[in-house]
């Protein structure tokens, strides 16, 4: 995400126009009441058939439509902010003028999707349920109100409705006859999850004492999530959602001690030290002067059940507290779960966590606290391309009481100082990781680090071999046949900036792979990571590549989808049939996607006209 969270006024914006592709199939010309499809003509690249079978049409960046893809395929609108997600006959609908009230805005989709994973229903690829997060809000567009936001001054509406639009959507989808998806309203699946709904704690701090406030004297009940950021299904049918920047939405205590410092809180009210969400005004749980542990209570990796709208999701404390971004789940040699899990911020590290016991048939029921009891460890990256991870267990190498950790709880809450200890090593950014069943090979996107070689910085190293790294790239790396194991083999899979054969990229960060193999890679750049205009990496617009990781002469990348101005292109993910891909285009600018609007993010789906496989 954007780091600060961006507050753009949206009138400031111009307006963009929206295009209407022309139809190759004449089962398509009739577009589906409300969709808004566009797509790329006359792209000059010539088509490449790869080893995984990619051989679109490559979408050139001088393309002029607010949503490109390629020639044969169509993109629409399925759910953006504000659209009601189904929970009830009567669905309160998106106001154009912001005017919708908190309690609206908690039965419709939130603001900013981002990570996201399709759940089939009885086993469909044309009938399932999409849950996905909702990262954070652009206060001054999701007001009415906006003029009364000069200051930092808010309501206890603005308050609510913000915690409102926070957390995760789950939404059930279907396509017709013709392929046309929509979401299905009502339905009894639809859920919305925000910063109030009740949650429970799990794993070694549950119950623990820095967790405990005068709300919650046991620890073991939280209320919300929020900073949602990446996500992934785990293979017994369950999402994984990450609390990434959960730091900025506290206001932090008059004395810091080096814990708050490690997360860069800083003291001095709410205009410098970072809070610029502000609730503590009007829920005073956010206010560490007052509930200090509270800010404990957040960062954690949250486990739904995206099946069952009556289940309480579970904050799972054994993965670690860290600013997460990734937890895409592998099966070890001996049917353990592997949870690779990234923390999107300058110098920090990658995590793993295998559980102790393998997963069980029977779905989530049956594997209820199987991310409770298991090994967390942090990867360290070796010269000449090997690597180790080290355990983050108490009692084990500097994790000990005289070193400040008094049992496994405070190595989890305080999973930064601890990996630190370790020597773990320290990376640009690692955001989404992503396994490749059929190989077995494990991949990160690294956004970027600007501040990499500056002075008092770390310079470069062997997994990080450029300082500044101002346009990102990718790690891989092998465990031998086994994700439990404790050594791996690893190199730099593609490097930002032009650098890799195929279309040029920078800033890689949502990442996904398909059932055919074929890896899908979303840019997360802004003006200051990208070259000047006329440079060869002049990247003005987001985009969304597809790779295919066996190419001959290395991975090759091929453009599918150029974003609207000023979005991010985030949480991809393809159908188990391989026939459609959604993904989440995330802040763009005003007029997308209805021209003359307020900018509202959206889930895009697309498909192929003649319903073949998506990129082939």
């Amino acid at each position: 995400m954007p780091n600060p969270p961006r507050l753009e006024p949206w009138l400031a914006s111009r307006a963009l126009p929206i295009t209407r592709r022309q139809s190759l199939g004449a089962g398509l010309a009739t577009l589906l009441a409300g969709a808004m499809p566009w797509s790329v003509a006359g792209a000059a690249t010539t088509p490449a058939l790869l080893g995984r079978g990619i051989g679109f049409r490559s979408v050139p960046m001088t393309v002029t439509e607010p949503l490109a893809v390629p020639p044969g395929y169509t993109a629409r609108v399925l759910c953006a902010w504000g659209d009601p997600v189904g929970l009830a006959q009567a669905q309160p609908m998106w106001r154009p003028d912001a005017g919708n009230t908190a309690a609206e805005q908690a039965q419709q989709a939130g603001m900013h999707h981002d990570g996201m994973a399709y759940f089939p229903l009885a086993g469909s690829a044309r009938h399932g349920l999409l849950a996905l997060n909702h990262e954070y809000t652009d206060e001054r567009v999701l007001h009415a109100d906006a003029a009364s936001l000069a200051g930092g001054a808010r309501t206890a509406e603005q308050v609510a409705k913000s915690m409102a639009a926070h957390g995760v959507s789950v939404v059930e989808v279907q396509a017709d006859a013709a392929g046309r998806w929509s979401v299905v309203r009502p339905s009894r699946h639809a859920r919305r999850i925000t910063a109030a709904t009740p949650m429970r704690l799990a794993g070694p701090a549950a119950g623990h004492a820095l967790l405990k406030t005068a709300a919650d004297p046991e620890a073991r009940r939280v209320l919300g999530t929020f900073a949602n950021c990446a996500a992934n299904a785990t293979p017994w049918g369950t999402y994984l959602t990450c609390e990434e920047n959960f730091q900025g939405y506290f206001e932090p205590p008059t004395a810091l001690d080096d814990h708050h410092r490690r997360w860069s809180l800083r003291s001095g009210g709410s205009a410098s030290n970072g809070n610029w969400a502000r609730w503590h005004l009007h829920d005073e749980r956010f206010d560490l002067r007052r509930h200090p542990n509270e800010f404990h209570r957040f960062g954690w990796v949250v486990e739904i059940d995206p099946h069952d709208p009556t289940s309480t999701p579970v904050k799972r404390t054994a993965l670690g507290r860290a600013v997460h971004e990734g937890a895409a789940v592998g099966v070890s040699k001996d049917g353990r779960a592997v949870v690779f899990m990234g923390e999107d911020a300058r110098f920090e590290s990658i995590f793993r966590f295998v559980s102790r016991d393998p997963i069980r048939p029977g779905g989530a029921a049956a594997n209820r606290d199987l991310l409770d009891h298991g090994t967390l460890s942090v990867a360290r990256f070796d010269a000449g391309g090997r690597g180790r991870w080290l355990p983050l267990v108490h009692g084990q190498g500097p994790l000990t009481a005289d070193r400040g950790f008094a049992d496994q709880a405070e190595v989890v809450v305080r999973t930064r100082e601890a990996a630190d200890a370790l020597g773990a090593t320290q990376m640009d950014r690692p955001e989404w990781t992503a396994v490749d069943a059929a190989t077995g090979e494990v991949y990160v996107t690294l956004t970027n680090n600007s501040a990499r070689g500056r002075p008092g910085q770390p310079g470069a190293d062997a997994a990080n071999p450029r300082a500044p790294n101002p346009t990102g790239h990718l790690l891989r790396w092998r465990h031998g046949g086994d994700l439990a194991a404790e050594a791996f083999a690893w190199d730099v899979f593609a490097l930002g900036g032009g650098e890799t054969p195929g279309d040029a990229f920078s800033s890689p960060d949502g990442l996904t792979i398909d059932a055919r193999g074929v890896m899908w890679i979303a840019t997360d750049a802004t003006p200051m990571t990208q070259a000047a205009p006329g440079d060869r990496l002049w990247l003005p617009r987001n985009q969304l590549l597809a790779c295919d990781p066996t190419a001959p002469g290395g991975p090759q990348m091929r453009r599918f989808l150029v974003a609207p101005e000023g979005s991010e292109v985030t949480g991809p993910v393809v159908a188990p049939d391989c026939r459609t891909l959604f993904v989440n285009l995330q802040h763009p600018d005003a007029g997308w996607p209805e021209a003359g609007q307020r900018p509202r993010s959206a889930t895009v789906v697309i498909t192929r006209d003649d319903g073949g496989l998506i990129g082939t």
